[in-house]
């Protein structure tokens, strides 16, 4: 059955066609590492991960680059002493690349933490400068951008003098813009308040600084995303993803950028993932209603009851379409949880089952259950429903259990593939006894070698000590030829 995606530049579903047939390339901006990722952001990136891993489950080959911002991110395009690393790195007393070394390590972190693949390219604004600068200078040559004072501005009226529509993406006129334009440091520079730096000339104490055409500098942060995207995926690509936060301006920006560099849509299809709030209100550091993943993982906050494994967390934001709001909280997080634990159960239940033709008939239809589950990963992106869908499969499970109802062998497996691609390749989720099993079996190995090391060294009080404490809490250590087993009595 055809995809179908919404595109926020035409506002409608539309059937996907990729430009080269069975394969994808799929951008999605990445992080501004200049602080700890926030749970918004992890958000974004996991709805990003859902549809990469549909797109290859649907049996596409997708190029994913996801960037690492680490240059250029103003504030405003007025006053470069707004660079967010360069603020940051004086706060902490750090290099700015010290800041962004220790916050692409904890990004990393984080995602792989909620089990989110990695993209098959990662690049960095910093290591494609030189695609930048020439990018800028393509673009003062067609007479879409000029040089002030050592900055480059992209001209939005000369854009939209040649009947090209700065606005197109977010739904704004140009007249809306200018009004509401505010008054920045810099704006003398520009011709118009709306253009937008491309390059931005390095004061004395700026301390990321880059030789170019123009004089020492930077790059502007909307540039980067268009000079990385079309360097691995063309000057036209499939799919451009990213919150709704960046609709407006960043990614109104890359189109123009695209458009008036090369004179075509860079993008067929603007994919944007909606926000996350906490207790029905916005997530502010400012208001203190603010929560970092691993403090939500951890249980160390003020706002939930216990802590959350990362897998349910996961099924709690996936319970939502991505183009949706989603409000967190502790109760929500708690019914997540329940309802994470009966799938995960099910799934148990399911790969221990045999066939039973005993029942007279069922209710459960399995190529019905399977075209409806297509159907909602096909319906862009559906994953609430998806889940929907693997609820009417769990009821059917427990009934095979209690043999009130009947499946043949060839069904039984068919369905163990299903729910196994579903909920673990295409939802990403993740088994948590599994995972506690294999921590239990790390920690008892460890103490199995200590243990070994206290034999050897003849200290048997604590050999002994070892062995008696884990057999007081029901774990049997047995010595054979082999080596050292346990038991869980």
């Amino acid at each position: 059955m055809p995809l179908k995606l919404y595109n926020s530049l035409s506002g409608e579903k539309e059937i996907f066609k990729p430009i080269h047939e069975n394969a994808v390339g799929l951008y999605v901006c990445g992080p501004t590492v200049y602080s700890n990722v926030h749970l918004g952001n992890v958000r974004t990136f996991m709805s990003f991960d859902f549809i990469y891993r549909t797109l290859m489950h649907l049996g596409y080959k997708v190029r994913y680059v996801r960037n690492i911002t680490d240059a250029g991110h103003l504030t405003d395009d007025g006053d470069v002493e707004n660079d967010r690393f360069v603020k940051q790195s004086r706060l902490e007393k750090l290099e700015p690349m010290e800041i962004v070394q220790k916050y692409t390590v904890d990004f990393h972190k984080v995602l792989e933490t909620f089990n989110l693949l990695p993209p098959t390219i990662e690049p960095t604004a910093t290591g494609h400068i030189l695609e930048q600068i020439e990018l800028a200078q393509k673009l003062i040559d067609k007479g879409f951008a000029y040089e002030s004072n050592g900055s480059v501005y992209f001209d939005v009226l000369e854009y939209n003098s040649r009947g090209l529509n700065y606005g197109e993406l977010s739904r704004r006129n140009i007249e809306e813009l200018f009004a509401n334009t505010r008054d920045l440091d810099g704006q003398n520079e520009k011709k118009n308040p709306q253009d937008f730096a491309l390059w931005k000339a390095a004061s004395p104490a700026h301390i990321m600084r880059w030789n170019s055409p123009w004089g020492e500098g930077f790059p502007g942060w909307h540039l980067e995303c268009t000079a990385m995207s079309t360097k691995y995926l063309g000057e036209k690509f499939d799919i451009h993803g990213g919150g709704m936060d960046l609709k407006f301006p960043h990614h109104e920006c890359e189109v123009a950028q695209g458009k008036a560099c090369n004179g075509t849509e860079p993008v067929n299809y603007w994919l944007h993932a909606n926000m996350l709030t906490m207790n029905g209100q916005r997530m502010s550091k400012s208001t203190g209603n603010y929560i970092l993943p691993m403090e939500l993982v951890s249980g160390e906050n003020d706002f939930f009851e216990k802590p959350f494994h990362p897998s349910v967390v996961r099924f709690n934001f996936l319970q939502a379409h991505y183009r949706s709001v989603l409000d967190i909280s502790s109760e929500a997080m708690a019914a997540s949880e329940k309802g994470f634990q009966r799938l995960m159960e099910a799934v148990k239940v399911l790969n221990s089952l045999s066939p039973n033709i005993s029942a007279e008939s069922s209710v459960f239809n399995l190529n019905d259950w399977k075209e409806k589950c297509y159907e909602a990963l096909t319906d862009d992106f559906n994953s609430p429903i998806l889940i929907s869908y693997l609820f009417e499969a769990v009821k059917f499970i427990f009934s095979l259990k209690e043999r009130k109802e009947s499946i043949s062998a060839e069904d039984l497996e068919e369905l163990k593939k299903l729910m196994t691609a579903f909920v673990f390749e295409v939802l990403g989720l993740q088994n948590i006894e599994e995972n506690n099993n294999e921590k239990l079996n790390q920690a008892l190995q460890v103490l199995i070698e200590l243990r070994n090391q206290a034999r050897k060294a003849k200290n048997f009080e604590l050999s002994d000590q070892i062995r008696n404490r884990l057999l007081e809490d029901g774990i049997e250590l047995k010595d054979g030829r082999e080596g050292t087993t346990y038991l869980l009595n």
